[in-house]
């Protein structure tokens, strides 16, 4: 005889199951990519920081932004009308919603930020690289300083090459030797179990005063010019390793292509973690290195190259910025270089995504370009103080952008304390 069938209970209907718990609602915003998190953390910290604009100068915050948002030249979106653009390598014009003219003042204000923004999408990545590991990379600073030194030396010698292969040469070195520097830092992990922090917080400042001595007074690679011997600043590179400029003057810091190179790496970083064999190694490891190594994975190999990878990234930035407008290197750029540091707030803020990379890297480039002596209306705040609100806003995203996290974490602490209370004895 046949067994009766068992009967199905009905799921229960989303009615029935209630709403979903503050938990529930945080994973399911976490699992959906991260799109709200960063948005109520940068939310948040414009908000307090325009408390604090308030609290300090009794100006309007409303107004101080929006004079932000100008100087910053993101008002140049907006005027919409009927203009052309020219076609690349060729004398051909197209029709083009923006005005790309020489005369826009919002133009060439966004040329600006687009020009701030491409090293910091590059510290950003030298970030977001190590964390996937699990590793935390504070030394962009330093493989940002080592990739523009070396970027510098190459364009200095080799005069004589094809722009394109001068470019790519010092590009590939800078690239190199942020590399190697990281790698530093990389090996001392794997072999001994130096934390990275402490040892890339290291090298971030022989990095500073090796620089600063190489290209100081009487410094081997401060320049020779007769006259300039007081100068501490290196020699200027040759034409031929300038990047090119596709929009704007070159005389006055048109936007080059370094822009394109720094997107093209947000495209690499997201194949090499999501389409190789070594992304998934290193994403494992960043998991859970103990469950890594029972697998079979290298655990050390694999900290070692993500820090030789974030480095490389790093070092490209630096190399962009002295091949892209700096052309060369003096103590003063050398000491108040922070696009490592302020790739840290882009990686958290941009949740290790490639698009998050992208548009937290063009913001905070806007709040440098905004919050400038030269941007800024002085009748509206003063640009002096511009410059402290830029710094509160970043260290106010690193703050909130954990919160989930903290939210998370005391949540699943509160139940699991309630899950561990003996439950009470009830008399018949």
């Amino acid at each position: 005889m046949s067994e009766p069938d068992t009967p199905i209970e009905p799921a229960a209907t989303p009615e029935e199951a209630g709403p979903p718990s503050v938990a529930a609602r945080l994973a399911l915003y976490q699992r959906a990519g991260g799109i709200i998190t960063p948005l109520l953390t940068a939310a948040l910290a414009f908000l307090i920081g325009g408390l604090v604009v308030v609290a300090t100068t009794g100006k309007s915050p409303f107004s101080t932004y929006r004079a932000i948002f100008r100087g910053a030249g993101l008002n140049w979106f907006f005027d919409v009308g009927s203009h052309s653009i020219r076609v690349p390598f060729s004398t051909h014009h197209v029709w083009f919603p923006w005005n790309t003219a020489f005369a826009s003042t919002a133009g060439f204000n966004l040329q600006q930020t687009l020009i701030l923004a491409t090293p910091l999408m590059l510290t950003g990545l030298a970030v977001a690289f190590a964390f996937r590991c699990g590793l935390f990379n504070i030394g962009g600073n330093g493989q940002y300083t080592v990739g523009a030194m070396f970027a510098m030396q190459m364009g200095v010698w080799f005069v004589g090459l094809p722009q394109a292969l001068h470019i790519f040469l010092a590009l590939g070195v800078a690239a190199l030797a942020g590399a190697v520097w990281a790698g530093i830092a990389g090996l001392l992990k794997a072999t001994v179990g130096a934390h990275e922090v402490i040892t890339t917080i290291m090298l971030n400042y022989i990095a500073l005063l090796v620089a600063s001595w190489l290209i100081g007074i009487g410094g081997p690679l401060q320049q020779n010019n007769p006259g300039q011997e007081s100068v501490p600043e290196s020699s200027t590179i040759a034409n031929s390793a300038h990047l090119p400029v596709f929009w704007g003057s070159p005389v006055l810091q048109g936007l080059h292509i370094g822009i394109f190179i720094a997107i093209g790496a947000l495209v690499v970083y997201w194949l090499v973690l999501n389409r190789t064999t070594l992304g998934f190694e290193v994403r494992a490891v960043g998991y859970n290195p103990e469950a890594a190594r029972y697998s079979g994975i290298s655990v050390a190999k694999n900290y070692f190259l993500a820090m030789a990878i974030s480095g490389a990234f790093a070092g490209i930035a630096g190399g962009i910025d002295l091949l892209g407008w700096e052309f060369k290197l003096d103590t003063t750029d050398v000491a108040s270089t922070q696009a490592g540091f302020i790739g840290i707030a882009v990686a958290l803020l941009g949740r290790n995504k490639p698009i998050g990379i992208f548009l937290a890297a063009i913001l905070f480039g806007a709040l440098l370009t905004g919050t400038s002596t030269r941007n800024l209306d002085p009748t509206i705040f003063q640009p002096e103080l511009a410059g402290n609100l830029s710094r509160i806003i970043q260290g106010l995203v690193v703050l909130f952008v954990g919160a989930d996290v903290l939210i998370l974490y005391l949540w699943n602490s509160r139940r699991k304390l309630r899950r561990g209370q003996p439950k009470a004895v009830t008399s018949p």
